[in-house]
């Protein structure tokens, strides 16, 4: 549904556009420069993959107790207020983590159970606010926002390798990290506009917050984006550690693989508006779904290094549109947005609750590289439900 240029003013929008830039961009930074730190986290404290992956649960853990309730929270508090609260709750955390770490599992534990209660809800406002932009400019965009999440985490991982061949403490890094992204966030989100128009959107958030959990179109969407929630946590939580112990690469080279999975996700999302608008969502999902399996089976069974960065690179490109365009699908109507988008968002971070440990226990018996084959299975069937994300009202749209 495209909105008429109204109020806000185009600049208030354009300026909302830029802000949300930022509130992705700073959530990626956040994530990937803890993420670029995790092999020195696991030989720190002798983690076992199986126990590395129990380890990671915490983040999705902390994620999926506060999605099914950001519905309601956005209703009362709205976007702008929801992403500074839960910013600076995802920072404490980091901190905690960035400490904890140092006593022992159960405290870094705890840090990381805050960063996943922080970025649940945030990351559902900051796509409610990117989709009602995305409607206002009346162009396929979200996958741009995503794109500003992805160079976030380039940008995480490139100076996360740096601080490893530095040999900087993971203490300080993270620290520093959690300083910078509890200043910056805050201060930009102040520039998002309103969720909706009027007091139907009240009324919608008011009554929708659960009713939004029976309607078959939203729960399949939540299931699309499971599938390449999963592809991409995969990708970020042990693509570093399968280089590393599969094929025998120094950390900082299997950190630099990581950016580059995230380098080709972020190209993908910021090519994407115009494939999308020129082919339709479901088209696209569908061709690169089969780039993401291609490039999975590349990395798992290339024979060397970089054979294997290739592979990252379709895996990244290949996943790089799915998540953005099932929070697009959900938003379609703008007053039912936030409870609609909680609950695919929802689904989708079950991904993250269940993929770490998953991978763990399958990289304990088959090694860890082998164990992201699994992937493949969940992105064959995001393509057999991929008609699901046309946007509401285009039945017939002959691209699709």
């Amino acid at each position: 549904m495209i909105l008429p240029e109204t109020t806000p003013s185009h600049a208030r929008v354009r300026a909302a556009a830029r802000a949300t830039y930022i509130a992705f961009i700073g959530s990626g930074f956040a994530f990937a420069s803890w993420a670029s730190r995790i092999p020195q986290v696991r030989d720190r404290l002798h983690l076992q993959p199986s126990e590395l992956g129990l380890v990671l649960l915490a983040i999705a853990a902390g994620s999926v107790v506060a999605l099914p309730l950001s519905g309601p929270v956005l209703h009362r508090l709205g976007s702008r207020r929801t992403v500074t609260v839960m910013s600076l709750l995802l920072v404490t955390g980091l901190g905690v983590a960035a400490l904890g770490y140092l006593a022992g599992v159960l405290p870094l534990v705890a840090g990381l159970f805050l960063v996943g209660l922080g970025n649940g809800a945030w990351d559902v406002a900051m796509n409610v606010q990117g989709a009602r932009v995305e409607q206002r400019l009346g162009r396929s965009i979200m996958s741009r926002f995503h794109a500003g999440f992805s160079l976030g985490t380039v940008a995480g991982a490139l100076i996360g390798a740096a601080m490893v061949a530095l040999r900087v403490p993971v203490t300080a890094h993270l620290i520093g990290v959690a300083v910078v992204v509890g200043v910056v966030v805050p201060t930009a989100v102040r520039r998002f506009i309103a969720d909706h128009d009027d007091a139907a959107g009240d009324e919608a958030g008011s009554t929708g917050s659960w009713t939004a959990w029976t309607e078959p179109r939203t729960l399949l969407i939540g299931l699309f984006v499971l599938a390449f929630a999963f592809a991409e946590g995969t990708g970020n939580d042990w693509i570093s550690v399968a280089l590393i112990d599969g094929y025998h690469v120094p950390a900082t080279v299997g950190t630099l693989g990581f950016a580059v999975f995230l380098a080709a996700m972020t190209a993908g999302r910021w090519a994407g508006p115009g494939l999308l608008d020129r082919y339709g969502r479901v088209a696209v999902i569908r061709v690169i779904s089969i780039l993401a399996v291609v490039g999975l089976v590349v990395f798992v069974f290339g024979p060397s290094t970089p054979v294997a960065f290739a592979g990252a690179v379709l895996w990244g490109a290949g996943t790089s549109l799915g998540f953005p365009v099932g929070m697009s699908a959900g938003a379609d109507d703008p007053y039912r947005a936030a409870p609609r988008v909680s609950v695919i968002a929802s689904i989708g971070y079950c991904a993250f609750l269940g993929g770490p440990p998953l991978i763990g226990f399958l990289g304990q018996r088959f090694t860890v590289l082998r164990a992201l084959t699994a992937v493949a299975a969940l992105l064959a069937l995001a393509a057999l439900i991929t008609g699901n994300i046309r946007p509401l009202g285009d039945k017939t749209r002959p691209a699709d």
